[in-house]
This record gives C-alpha cells, structure tokens and sequence, in this order.
C-alpha cells in the first residue's frame, strides 16, 4: 500500500512539472507580441540650427577692381529671398587663422619655397591683433603650433615642416582645422588657408561633412595651389606595388561626372553665381558627394574664399599678397536669420544700393540648416 502511494504522488510531481514548462514559452510568446514602450510625451528632441551667420563679402565695380568706401546703408542682404537685419562692421576685424601645409612627400620638390612664407604671415595677414596656429597633414595631420600672436613662432614652425608619407589627407586638415577655429570667440574672422595640391588622397572625412562644418562655423576657405604637373616632375621616384590583378579584372574609365571642376571648366564661373548652388545642393542631399574630385574648389566656392595657384618663389609670394589684399578689402557682414527654422539650404544674396561704381558682390552662396522640430 506504501509503495502504491508513493508511485502514485511521483505520477503527480512529474505531470505537473511538465505543464510548467509547456505553459512558459507561451508566456514569452505573449510577452513578446506586446507592442513596444512609446516615449513619454515630454522626451527631449534634439536638432541643429544657426543662430548666427556671417558673410564677408567684397564689392567690385565694371573692371573687376574692389571698391571700398560703402556706408552701412548701402548694403541689403536677403536669405532665402527675405531681408535680414543686418551689421556691417566698417573697421578691420581681427583674424584667427589655420594654415594647413601639405608636406607628403609628392610635394617635396616645392616645400623649401613654402617654408619662406612663414615672414610674410604676420604683416600681411595677422596685422597687430590676428592669430595663427600651423598644421602640417600627409598620412597624418599635424599640429605644429597652436594660436599665436607671434610672428616668430610661425616662422620657426613653417621652417620645421619635412615630407613625409604619400597619402594626402587634405579634407581630414580641413575637419581638424574647423575644430581649432570652432573655439575661437565669434567676433573675430575664422580662416582656413590651405597650401598645397587640390587632390585628396586617403582622407577618413567626407568632403561633404567637412563643408557642413566650415559653413555652420562662418569659416571661410582660401586655397593657394601647387602645380600639380610641377609636383609631379619633382616628386621622388614612386616604388609602387606589383600588380597581381588581371587584365579583366582592371575597370575601365566611364563617362565624366558632374563636379564642381567640371562646371567650372564649363561655365567659368565664380562662387557667387547662380549656376554652383544647385550643385552644392545636391552634395548637401549626398546625391553627388561621392563625386567631388576637388574638394578645394568645393570650400572655396561654399564659404565664399578664393583659390590661387604658385609654380614659384615668386608667385607664391603674389598668391600670399592676394589673400592678404582680400581679406583687408571684405566687408563683414553679421546677422541673426529670421528665418532659422526654415529646413535646407539657405541662399544668401547682398545687394549695393544708391552706389553706382558697383556692379557685382561676392559672398558665400548661402548655409545648410537642419529644420527645427515642431
């Protein structure tokens, strides 16, 4: 009889045991088709916008010569087709500058003339209140001397610079160089001066990006040029690497994309006409990013800079001079936009009135903005 009850209450612990373990995948199985948690009505959402833009902008007349002297009056600026209250500072803004120097070593035929522009920084640039900082980028950017008042630190540091790899990570300086002048107060003028070749070779950045950064902190983008066709005559001897691929196995050249280089060789025009905005466009929406093969044209023209070339001692001292003559011939431009929480693209247009010598203004094309969240 004991043993009839005890076979009889382990019959009973072994079904009930196995009707646990049936019933609890069907509760996971119901936990899981719950739908998921929505966000409390309060939850914080972020988004970018622009608080402030300036537009350095320069005036030329019918022979293509800058004219100064225009009253505060006179200028009428319009974003996006609506006029902003606008301050026009008359007086010279002190300047904080980055100049970022190739020095791989495709360029090292022409480093030793570069290394002399380090006396020509401080009086033609910096003037008595400006600021300098130098980087150097090949396969790797370099921060040779952070901001400065002295001359003499340039100068030193210019001289130091030595070739290095083959890569040419120019948009990666741009990027680096955006975050030294990002920390710079907002009443003086951000520059990013470039000196070297218009290629980009190796670059973790997106051209794309680092306008986006150049534009959202009013940095404007100059570019003195390196012959290409001279760095490559005075380049040392590539060791290249075997080509184990086949024939087949090589892709052929195809058709020519649209880039700024193209339309420029098209069209021949400057960064304040209306023919590059609807590429810029495209870029920001990342339509035609892939297809910038000059990314120095590309910050040139979308901050409003200007790009000149040197295939000397000589000429580089006049591409020196020219920046120089520019940025003391700009008029700055500074307004809140009224239209902030427009998503897009934003174009900017700043019109001379009542002055008759005037015939054209160069600024930058305009901004991207992310729209504001309702």
């Amino acid at each position: 009889m004991f043993r009839l009850v005890l076979v009889t209450f382990l019959c009973s612990l072994l079904l009930a045991q196995q009707s646990s373990q049936t019933q609890q995948p069907a509760k996971q199985v119901s936990t899981q088709a719950q739908p998921p948690q929505q966000p409390p009505p309060d939850a914080v959402t972020f988004g970018t916008t622009v608080e402030y833009v300036v537009a350095p902008t320069l005036v030329f007349d019918r022979d293509g010569q800058k004219v100064s002297g225009i009253r505060k009056d006179q200028f009428r600026l319009f974003d996006n087709g609506k006029e902003q209250d606008i301050q026009v500072d008359e007086s010279f803004v002190p300047i904080s500058i980055v100049i970022a120097i190739q020095a791989n070593s495709h360029v090292e035929g022409l480093l030793p003339q570069v290394k002399k522009i380090g006396n020509l920084v401080g009086p033609l640039i910096l003037g008595d209140q400006g600021e300098a900082a130098i980087i150097a980028y090949d396969s790797r950017v370099r921060t040779l001397q952070t901001f400065t008042h002295d001359p003499d630190l340039i100068t030193s540091q210019v001289k130091k610079i030595y070739p290095g790899s083959q890569s040419n990570r120019l948009i990666d300086a741009v990027v680096d160089g955006t975050r030294m002048l990002a920390s710079r107060p907002k009443d003086r003028r951000r520059i990013l001066l470039a000196i070297g070749e218009t290629r980009d070779l190796g670059s973790e950045s997106r051209a794309r990006e680092a306008l986006i950064g150049l534009q959202l902190n009013n940095i404007i983008f100059y570019s003195v040029d390196m012959s290409r066709f001279l760095t490559t005559l005075t380049a040392p001897p590539d060791p290249g690497r075997p080509d184990n691929l086949p024939p087949a196995m090589h892709s052929m050249p195809g058709l020519t994309p649209a880039t700024p280089t193209t339309v420029a060789q098209a069209y021949g025009e400057n960064a304040g006409r209306a023919e590059f905005i609807p590429l810029m466009v495209e870029i920001f929406k990342d339509a035609k990013a892939i297809f910038v093969d000059n990314p120095v044209e590309l910050f040139t023209k979308g901050t409003g800079g200007s790009e000149f070339g040197f295939h000397s001692q000589r000429t580089l001292e006049e591409a020196m001079l020219k920046v120089s003559e520019e940025l003391h011939s700009e008029y700055t431009i500074s307004y809140s936009p009224n239209n902030r929480t427009e998503g897009g693209f934003h174009h900017i247009l700043v019109d001379v009135t009542g002055h008759p010598e005037v015939k054209r203004t160069q600024t930058r094309p305009g901004y991207w903005i992310a729209a504001r969240p309702k």
